[in-house]
């Protein structure tokens, strides 16, 4: 099958949607498809064994177009337009079976469809409507029409696939022709541990209970909803909280907000981090926290949190929930103080987190494995037409 897969996102990065990515080219690849990705400007190329082949296209960089981040922005809809106008030019010179398109590209496939009569599946990875109304308050105007707009094209979809349970119930709620759960899967591997991987403890001097985040530090991701939790919590416990991602501006407005709330000396934010070396800083923490607050879709990170063993805390929401349950996670409101009582209980308790880590290990091992995720996407793609 000849197929156009559509990612607007800097491709390949080590964040969410651009590693939802590359696992699908890794499958589709090991399937024997013949796939063209259409991507930004930024990012590193990649290869893929199999008996398919992958080739990677990209968009000319648009003028002031550099360090793309996620979620909407000008920058971004620079991009999108100059690889709207570089998916037509393809789909007029090649004869494709299926686009395949993430998240806002969606739009792009539908005008292939229309010109060409190609049939595409949307790779559904939030709500859009949703997340630019959370992101620009002023937008939330224009709610309706941006959730008709979701609609069309989820009705003309020959699939959707949806990253987790909420979407996919809007998915069907929207009159979608069919619709699969086709949800992120760990990122740590046995090797991931190896030679060369870096944790945290001998580089900070850390010696007792410690709690890591791990993420991009949008506000989106509660970041704020951490910090304020986590200076609530006694000093007498011993406790640090390490704090590993974010663009140096997000790094500085934290520790200011650290430094403002009195906790500076427990709060280390240590910037990116590979993922070759997530499994050795998993090791050394005692709680893997997850504070989101807005958005309906699972942060990725959850699953390798699951997989690592250790107890996780994260706010009681949906974002959270559809994956997480009292048997696998502590879950508390996303309120400082109700967010703090959990830490502290936690790190009171380590029968308890020792209870939830196992636990939360065996349910990632049986549901949200990468055999899994692979049965999921053959099995969507082998009933396409």
């Amino acid at each position: 099958m000849n197929i156009l897969l559509l990612a607007p996102h800097p491709f390949y990065q080590e964040r969410g949607t651009p590693i939802a990515v590359d696992l699908l080219l890794r499958v589709l690849a090991e399937r024997g498809e013949q796939v063209d990705v259409l991507t930004y400007h930024e990012g590193e190329d990649r290869a893929y064994p199999g008996p398919g082949a992958v080739r990677l296209f990209r968009i000319p960089p648009p003028p002031a177009c550099r360090n793309i981040r996620p979620g909407f922005s000008l920058k971004k809809l620079a991009a999108d337009a100059a690889m709207h106008r570089m998916a037509l030019r393809m789909a007029r010179r090649k004869k494709y079976d299926l686009v395949h398109a993430v998240e806002e590209s969606v739009f792009m496939a539908m005008r292939i469809a229309r010109r060409h009569g190609t049939p595409y599946v949307y790779d559904m990875d939030s709500s859009m409507s949703r997340q630019i109304a959370d992101k620009l308050p002023p937008a939330r105007a224009l709610l309706p029409l941006m959730r008709a707009c979701e609609r069309r094209a989820v009705r003309g979809a020959a699939a959707v696939a949806a990253v987790c349970d909420s979407l996919a119930d809007q998915a069907r709620a929207d009159g979608a022709k069919r619709v699969v759960i086709l949800r992120d899967v760990p990122l740590l591997t046995s090797a991931d541990a190896g030679s060369g991987s870096r944790g945290f403890r001998d580089a900070l001097g850390i010696r007792g209970p410690a709690l890591l985040y791990i993420g991009n530090l949008e506000s989106y991701q509660g970041i704020d909803l951490l910090i304020e939790s986590f200076a609530r919590v006694s000093r007498d416990l011993g406790a640090q909280l390490v704090i590993v991602g974010g663009a140096p501006p997000h790094v500085a407005r934290c520790q200011a907000l650290a430094r403002k709330l009195g906790a500076a000396d427990a709060i280390h934010l240590i910037g990116p981090r590979p993922v070759a070396d997530m499994a050795a800083l998993m090791a050394e923490a005692d709680i893997l926290v997850s504070p989101r607050i807005h958005g309906t879709n699972t942060p990725m990170k959850i699953y390798s949190y699951m997989a690592s063993g250790k107890a996780v805390l994260a706010t009681d929401l949906p974002t959270h929930t559809q994956v997480l349950d009292a048997e696998t996670a502590c879950l508390a409101p996303p309120d400082p103080d109700a967010f703090a009582a959990a830490m502290t209980s936690l790190i009171r308790k380590p029968d308890t987190r020792a209870r939830l880590g196992a636990a939360a290990r065996r349910a990632v091992e049986t549901r949200y494995s990468l055999d899994v995720f692979r049965r999921t996407l053959n099995s969507l793609y082998d009933a396409l037409p």
